[in-house]
């Protein structure tokens, strides 16, 4: 089920919600957890297995690490327990097929590949949320949690089940264990608040953004072509580059606007859940441009792999192996294709580049600090982009780096010239400005929420469905 659809929106969030404010306090997390399946479980009942054990793994790891907290190797050992048992899910379902793909081309061998047609929904982002628990219970950073429907109302939350952010369970867990006084109306007024906003950065922006890029490759659906675009092939170097430009908005908006409503709808339910990004397309570096990018997941990096391995505690090398390997790890965990993992040491050379050298020179500039890292990301973006159908690495960055003719760009900016700009603007810090200014007029905050939702909602019922991107990942 997405968010931005009519069922979600005036069937499932209305009776989940209702529910929730109706049943009695000790009863909220029960009515959470149920609304929460039932979520889960809409578009793929078949994997709802996956989540049910998931969920009993990392619960009894707790439960054993605090039965044996003197003893050191049994804590361990339940700790790699419910390590490897969440991992094990993310990688068979996840990866299995890239590495059998990968040892029949090298090896020759025949091996057939498993049978998964879609991913478990969400299972990248609830995998690293239930290991968050375990390791920090094993670092004694949080007590053990004893209620099972309060821990499984955690791990499948279904605001932030499918898009994050990334919460760990330290971040909710005195709000689980408060029942009386939980809500309040001034949270579920900025809940409501951020949910529209997120709701119409994900179709007013992104989904009207997208048909730039898709007019370019084309649209398809589990692999086969139902909608012929331009072609790549037929594009020139400027078009490419404004397609590839257009994709990356795309990106911010869908998946930004998602962990927005995300947001908005834990504080409707009395959560308040960490920042997931924080206008990333106007950082002066890579450096802070992974500041402020899908925030929740460069922090899980570096509090569970990073900071473990050493940090910049050990030295320059050890750093440098350090980075390396979340980076790889990065890259990996966005999905299993190479261009992925090329993504991720991509993005390792450039920030092991700014951290021993070149990082002081773009504190000192004003201008081409910008200019320098926006397009470092939106050529990340192209190889991020590349395994999709349509497009291909090697095509792409030859249509964006050997100039060449094609199909030009006139048509594509008087077209889409003008969400172009929109989204230009709504990259910067002017909107929340603006907005800031005109919130304290009620009538002007409540038309202009009003205007919102009617136009995404008109916008839905007018379109097709566009999925979160991040579904891919």
């Amino acid at each position: 089920m997405v968010f931005s659809t009519l069922l979600f929106l005036f069937r499932f969030l209305p009776i989940a919600l209702g529910l929730y404010y109706l049943v009695p306090y000790k009863l909220k997390n029960t009515v959470l957890f149920l609304t929460s399946l039932v979520f889960y479980s809409w578009g793929e009942v078949k994997y709802f297995p996956i989540m049910v054990v998931l969920i009993l793994i990392n619960y009894f790891s707790g439960l054993l690490m605090e039965r044996f907290d003197a003893s050191p190797k049994m804590r361990k050992a339940a700790l790699i327990f419910s390590i490897v048992g969440s991992l094990s899910m993310l990688g068979f379902f996840k990866y299995s097929n890239f590495v059998i793909a990968n040892l029949n081309q090298f090896l020759g061998t025949s091996f057939e590949l498993i049978g998964v047609a879609v991913l478990p929904l969400g299972i990248s982002f609830y995998t690293f949320q239930t290991m968050s628990y375990s390791i920090d219970v094993y670092r004694r950073d949080v007590a053990t949690e004893h209620n099972i429907i309060d821990f499984g109302a955690y791990v499948v939350m279904f605001p932030q089940l499918i898009a994050g952010p990334i919460v760990k369970y330290r971040d909710v867990s005195d709000q689980l264990h408060v029942y009386k006084g939980r809500l309040k109306l001034a949270q579920i007024e900025e809940g409501v608040t951020l949910f529209i906003f997120g709701l119409a950065k994900k179709v007013l922006l992104a989904d009207t953004i997208s048909h730039l890029w898709t007019d370019i490759i084309g649209i398809y659906s589990g692999g086969v072509q139902t909608s012929a675009g331009v072609g790549l092939i037929n594009a020139s170097t400027p078009l490419a580059w404004l397609g590839v430009i257009a994709y990356s908005l795309q990106l911010y908006f869908d998946f930004s606007g998602y962990s927005l409503m995300g947001i908005g709808m834990g504080k409707m339910l009395g959560f308040d859940f960490p920042q997931n990004f924080n206008l990333p397309y106007i950082s002066r570096s890579i450096t802070e441009f992974w500041r402020r990018w899908h925030i929740t997941l460069s922090s899980w990096f570096r509090e569970y792999v990073y900071i473990p391995l050493g940090g910049n505690r050990k030295g320059k090398p050890r750093q440098m192996f350090n980075l390396f390997i979340v980076w790889l790890l990065t890259g990996i965990w966005h999905g299993a294709n190479w261009n992925f993992i090329l993504w991720g040491l991509y993005y390792f050379c450039l920030l092991t580049i700014e951290k021993l050298f070149l990082l002081k020179y773009l504190e000192r500039s004003k201008v081409w600090c910008h200019l320098y890292t926006l397009f470092l990301v939106v050529t990340g973006w192209a190889m991020f982009v590349s395994s999709e159908p349509g497009v291909g690495l090697g095509l792409l960055f030859q249509k964006l780096f050997v100039p060449q003719g094609g199909v030009g760009i006139t048509y594509f900016l008087r077209n889409y010239g003008v969400i172009l700009a929109v989204s230009a603007f709504c990259c910067t810090p002017l909107v929340e400005k603006l907005w800031n200014k005109l919130r304290s007029i009620t009538w002007v905050k409540l038309l202009t929420l009003f205007l919102l939702f009617f136009l995404s909602v008109a916008y839905i019922v007018g379109s097709s469905n566009s999925p979160f991107l991040y579904f891919n990942f």
